[in-house]
């Protein structure tokens, strides 16, 4: 692992490293049904639950963002709504396993308490030992998606946040850690110190999803982000890993871009050049899947090269 704070990179400097690197192995758009024709996108990575491989999706209509998360399960090739699990009024979901529970969670949108006729967000948390059971445990700060839980090598919980205003200008990523879920405050995560070095403040980014590596690590699966001249948003996947105990990071590096995926429609025009991490599959013979949405309006899967491999060799 580097020592040292990384080296801060902008979205164009690490597009020009991507274009060095090996190119992605596979493309594949994933087939849903069941949902009346709406759009389904920034899926989950697949995760097992009572015999079967789930994946969890935002689903919505093109012209509209009120979403609502569906649990698929996958028949002959098409991906359908899993029978009698729960459905949510939530967009962006997550999955993580921490102290034995099965960890749910997504963005939840409300009525902004001060701008009229504007939403505003907060990311809340269910658990269970199933989806069949979920149920509420934590709510974060209002104003903070990208909030995301990982089970540690020592037992305790890694929480990663995303400050935005004057801690984190347009979003920047912190971290702390707490001995159980049940120990999660707002005021926990609001203080999470941020990790530097990581954004420039034109530009932004979050956590998607944490693996605990072999050596203790944690490989983080997240997004970097920027507008271009146009107001168009420029959402890309990248990699970096981190100590839990030091607090280093190593440098971020993206994963694939837009034009690695196949092409498809876009929900806005603005939105073109999207990609949203949504999880990583490690299959051990060095390649990983990669579950993303794209253009915020499908849900495709990328073959790659395992990016958290060269981490758990600097252990």
């Amino acid at each position: 692992m580097r020592t040292g704070m990384p080296t801060m990179k902008t979205c164009q400097m690490l597009l020009e490293e991507l274009g060095r690197a090996p190119r992605p192995l596979r493309a594949e758009k994933l087939a849903f049904a069941g949902v009346g024709g709406r759009d389904v996108y920034n899926i989950s990575a697949p995760f097992e639950d009572q015999g079967d491989w789930v994946i969890a999706g935002r689903v919505e209509e093109r012209d509209s963002e009120q979403s609502e998360v569906y649990f698929f399960v996958e028949r002959e090739g098409t991906w359908v709504p899993r029978e009698g699990a729960p459905v949510f009024a939530l967009q962006d979901p997550f999955i993580s396993r921490v102290h034995g529970h099965l960890v749910f969670g997504g963005v939840e949108t409300f009525p902004h308490p001060m701008l009229r006729g504007m939403l505003y967000w907060r990311t809340v948390f269910y658990r269970g030992t199933t989806l069949h059971d979920l149920t509420p445990f934590f709510t974060g700060p209002d104003g903070m998606k990208d909030i995301r839980l990982v089970e540690l090598q020592d037992g305790s919980v890694g929480v990663f946040t995303r400050p935005q205003g004057k801690k984190g200008g347009r979003g920047k990523i912190g971290f702390t850690r707490v001995g159980s879920l049940d120990e999660l405050t707002v005021e926990a995560i609001q203080d999470a110190p941020l990790i530097h070095g990581q954004f420039t403040d034109e530009e932004w980014g979050g956590v998607n999803e944490a693996h605990l590596l072999a050596n203790g690590l944690v490989g983080v699966l997240g997004h970097i982000a920027c507008f271009d001249q146009e107001r168009n948003r420029h959402y890309y996947p990248m990699v970096f890993s981190f100590n839990p105990d030091t607090g280093e990071a190593s440098e971020m590096e993206l994963i694939a871009a837009r034009s690695h995926f196949l092409d498809g429609p876009a929900k806005r025009p603005d939105l073109a050049d999207v990609v949203f991490s949504g999880g990583l599959v490690r299959k051990g013979n060095g390649t990983a899947d990669f579950y993303a949405g794209t253009s915020d309006a499908e849900a495709q899967k990328l073959t790659i090269v395992d990016p958290f491999t060269k981490y758990e060799r600097k252990g």
